[in-house]
């Protein structure tokens, strides 16, 4: 008896992380659009010689050094979707990121030549986030109910016997990272 329990939540273990993972890649997917967006709009580089970096070409900079390091983030995080760390340094990616594109739209405001940003831009980055909303929130329920199943007795035995680990989502890490 004590080996079909054993079994039985073994494979309830493996179902809720993968779950988990299941999630990530979806979560994984809206995270991609926001690099590709960033990608797709910024200004070809010059090919003659560099010009000195004015308020424009610091933007752009800064956005596309924004989007390179949550690339990165979003990499490492792929490989181990529950791994805290991995998580933790994606959302602060998405921080950074966010804030990249939160100093375009501000500063337009201020811009007598027009936006800096074309309005089918910033009408498709919106809507992005709230995809990307939707798909932190499902990621971070699935998160949740695998804690929950490790954390549950006589599972826990099981999962530290495994090694199964606590995972965290996206919010936990940073509430708000998204605007």
């Amino acid at each position: 008896m004590l080996l079909f329990w054993g079994v039985g939540a073994y494979n309830r273990l493996m179902r809720l992380r993968a779950e988990a993972n299941t999630a990530f890649a979806a979560l994984e997917s809206e995270l991609s659009k926001q690099v590709a967006l960033v990608r797709e709009c910024l200004p070809p580089p010059e090919a003659t010689q560099p010009a000195p970096l004015d308020d424009e070409g610091a933007f752009w900079a800064g956005l596309h050094g924004a989007a390179t390091q949550f690339a990165v983030s979003l990499a490492v995080a792929r490989s181990r979707p529950l791994e805290p760390d991995g998580i933790a340094a994606l959302s602060a990616a998405q921080d950074v990121l966010a804030m990249a594109w939160e100093r375009a739209e501000r500063d337009d405001a201020h811009d007598l030549a027009g936006p800096r940003l074309p309005e089918t831009l910033t009408s498709r980055r919106a809507q992005i986030v709230m995809q990307t909303h939707a798909a932190i929130e499902q990621f971070d329920q699935a998160v949740a109910r695998y804690n929950d199943g490790i954390a549950q007795f006589p599972a826990v035995l099981l999962a530290w016997l495994f090694g199964f680990k606590r995972g965290r989502g996206v919010r936990a890490m940073a509430a708000g990272a998204l605007p």
